[in-house]
């Protein structure tokens, strides 16, 4: 069963997507051959489904399908997650309006036209996932994040392509450290994962709980947790609730990010970050999206690589 709507754009479905092939195979996130495949949890069954799309950044019709289903809501859940995930709720026009009085950021809204950051549909996936991202290069967190999805994960087959379901809190809750310590986690970052997992699965940490939290709030009961500082907890701001008045400012791909193109390489601080940040008001999200991958271009340029 098929689902089909246009976008009020702009979105530039393929370019937003394209993060998920950035820094290796993700295999919860399947992008190939034009069309995007994950899992969604419905009916307490993990259902694959499938995403094509069509048209410019202005109006883009998505398809979503999802084989074998016969009830629409499925696949309308199917398609709530596809909006969440594509951050269609996030306000890019106004961005663009504020950026137009920005050097910087009116140059990357006409370069980047449309890009919109991926949110994760599942809070329990970003915290993990931030897991992984502690200390290392992303290339690095997506290997050992992809060896521990294919070993706890559920597998389904979608368009004749393998996609796993990101594991559950209860089966990661019952893993052994030793065993992710060979997945190559260290010792530490094994704790945090089984120990996250065993709050939410024995219900002393809802997550669910969280996106009706202010930005505060949010920080201050995840960096209660073993293992998650204010780095996690702004980047689950920014990359899984969406909030648009979050600047990671901690991070060192945002800080390299703003020495490129405000201090002309030397060094800043997260205050002066922060300072610079809070003039972007609630787009401050966007902006350290446009930012990044404005960076990722840059330097693709100057290995030689185009833009």
């Amino acid at each position: 069963m098929d689902l089909s709507f246009v976008v009020p754009g702009p979105l530039d479905v393929a370019g937003t997507l394209s993060r998920f092939r950035l820094w290796g195979e993700d295999p919860v996130n399947r992008l190939s051959d034009g069309a995007f495949r994950r899992a969604v949890k419905w009916g307490g069954r993990w259902r694959g489904y499938e995403l094509r799309w069509r048209g410019g950044p202005d109006s883009p019709r998505l398809t979503v399908s999802v084989p074998g289903a016969r009830r629409a809501a499925l696949v309308e859940a199917a398609a709530d997650e596809v909006r969440h995930l594509c951050g269609l709720d996030l306000d890019l026009p106004s961005f663009y309006a504020m950026a137009a009085g920005d050097p910087v950021l009116g140059v990357l809204a006409r370069q980047l036209y449309g890009l919109r950051p991926t949110l994760s549909p599942g809070p329990f996936e970003m915290l993990v996932s931030a897991v992984c991202a502690q200390q290392v290069n992303l290339r690095f967190a997506f290997t050992v994040r992809a060896r521990l999805v294919r070993r706890f994960g559920e597998a389904l087959l979608v368009g004749g392509e393998a996609v796993h379901a990101f594991p559950e809190p209860a089966v990661l809750a019952g893993a052994g450290v030793d065993e992710l310590r060979r997945m190559q986690f260290t010792v530490r970052k094994a704790e945090y994962v089984v120990g996250l997992a065993r709050q939410v699965a024995a219900g002393e940490l809802d997550l669910a709980g969280l996106a009706s939290r202010s930005n505060d709030e949010v920080i201050e009961r995840l960096t209660a947790v073993r293992g998650f500082g204010r780095w996690s907890a702004e980047w689950f701001l920014a990359r899984c609730l969406g909030r648009g008045e979050v600047c990671p400012a901690g991070d060192l791909g945002v800080r390299r990010a703003f020495e490129h193109f405000y201090t002309r390489g030397r060094s800043t601080t997260e205050r002066a970050i922060r300072r610079r940040a809070a003039r972007w008001g609630p787009h401050q999200n966007l902006a350290v999206h446009y930012l990044l991958a404005g960076r990722r271009l840059a330097a693709r340029a100057a290995a030689g690589g185009g833009a």
